[in-house]
């Protein structure tokens, strides 16, 4: 994928699909499940913790005073919750390092899956 490029929904689960050897449709409901799971447990008001990529919270925002910007009239803004997400340390390292240093950019993903997967790697009793 090009720089300025959007990865899709649809461009994920072709790569899940791809990397763990599975249909599109298996694919897709892993892919559904994960984004189910988040919403869920931000709906339910708990903070999700992903080590090394980052954690999402709600942020509460209170009520203000807004403008409409057709009239101009000034109109009450209710309070409401709004998703957060702060990437993990890993993360902001992978994103920062330059890939032509030393040639590992694709092997520092790999790594940072493996050691952050109790299923694939590193976390394994």
């Amino acid at each position: 994928m090009a720089a300025g490029e959007s990865m899709t929904k649809a461009a994920l689960v072709e790569e899940v699909s791809r990397v763990a050897d599975l249909t599109k449709k298996h694919s897709e409901v892993i892919v559904d499940t994960v984004f189910h799971s988040i919403v869920g447990a931000l709906r339910r008001g708990e903070k999700i913790e992903l080590r090394g990529f980052g954690s999402f919270r709600l942020r509460q925002r209170e009520p203000r005073k807004g403008r409409n910007p057709k009239t101009g009239d000034r109109v009450d803004v209710p309070s409401k919750k709004v998703p957060y997400f702060k990437p993990g340390k890993d993360l902001k390292e992978l994103i920062n390092r330059d890939p032509s240093s030393d040639g590992r950019a694709k092997d520092d993903v790999s790594d940072f899956v493996e050691s952050t997967s109790p299923v694939i790697g590193g976390n394994q009793p």
